[in-house]
């Protein structure tokens, strides 16, 4: 079993900075690779960036170039670095990590971009 507990959400204006965080504990041994997801109000869960064990990243194009996902191994904890926010990136956001055959996931931190 994997534990995620995420953090730093909350509301911000347009063209902001936020910095998300999710620690993992448990048999983080297993994890492959985490990643942060989101659901805009209304929508569909979707993909943000992920990061691999070996620090590989993989970003959605709507936040390349503005988001960055990190991970500090010796805490067991990834980092979303969320820069020029826009209204649009308004959403709960999820983060997952991937073990073989089964993923787990955080509670989810509200973002809100508005002025």
């Amino acid at each position: 079993q994997v534990r995620l507990v995420e953090s730093g959400g909350g509301l911000v204006q347009p063209g902001g900075s936020l910095r998300l965080s999710c620690a993992a504990s448990g048999t983080i041994f297993s994890i492959i690779t985490m990643g942060w997801y989101r659901q805009p109000p209304g929508k569909q869960r979707e993909l943000v960036a992920t990061i691999a064990s070996g620090g590989v990243t993989n970003y959605a194009d709507s936040v390349k170039g503005r988001f960055a996902i990190s991970r500090d191994n010796a805490k067991n904890t990834v980092y979303l670095q969320m820069n020029s926010l826009k209204p649009e990136d308004t959403a709960v956001y999820y983060c997952k990590a991937n073990s073989v055959g089964i993923g787990y996931w955080g509670q989810g931190t509200q973002v809100t971009v508005s002025s």
